[in-house]
């Protein structure tokens, strides 16, 4: 636990006593939630897809409003909201992929430091380049709220940010892209 002496200091350095009661576990009990929360490095995105089934369509696969938490890399607080999916399987093979795969793909994504960008377009790239799945098209949609507006800086309680990552035929055809995006916003 090498967090955890650190987590002392930083207690010092805000002026605080970390021998006090309340905070006598505390650099503990983070370096622990530390590790739970940045877990995401010890895993590798390839290793997610591994259940794979026949289906008899090639129509498009949405998973909409999977909730996620990561940390701001460059503040250090976190952001949180939910995260849209859609793939199209590949018209040949007609493959699709175990639907909780998606949730463990996200949170090794999400689990590191990050900005929200860069998480959309790894989660994409993660289901485009898999060659068992193959897929004709995805897209990923962000929706989140940063405290690093909310709790310091602009101090902005309302914002949301929105990312999409558009790779295949979403690319090229906007039906398709269009029929996504009134999918995820529907209310039911």
């Amino acid at each position: 636990m090498k967090i955890a002496p650190l987590i002392r200091q930083l207690i010092e350095a805000i002026g605080e006593n970390p021998d006090r009661e309340g905070l006598k576990e505390t650099p503990r009990r983070v370096a622990t939630m530390f590790d739970e929360i940045f877990d995401g490095y010890k895993y590798k995105s390839e290793d997610v897809f591994n259940a794979f089934f026949s289906s008899e369509s090639d129509d498009m696969v949405i998973v909409k409003n999977i909730d996620f938490d990561s940390f701001c890399e460059h503040h250090m607080v976190p952001f949180s909201g939910k995260i849209h999916i859609g793939y199209i399987p590949d018209p040949h093979t007609k493959k699709v992929v175990g639907l909780s795969k998606f949730v463990r793909l996200i949170n090794i994504f999400a689990h590191r430091l990050q900005l929200q960008e860069r998480l959309t377009s790894q989660i994409a790239n993660a289901i485009f380049a898999n060659k068992e799945l193959n897929p004709a098209g995805v897209m990923v949609v962000v929706e989140a709220q940063h405290l690093c507006m909310v709790m310091r800086g602009v101090k902005n309680y309302n914002s949301m940010t929105i990312t999409s990552a558009v790779r295949g035929v979403f690319k090229e055809n906007d039906q398709s892209r269009e029929e996504f995006l009134m999918l995820i916003n529907r209310n039911t």
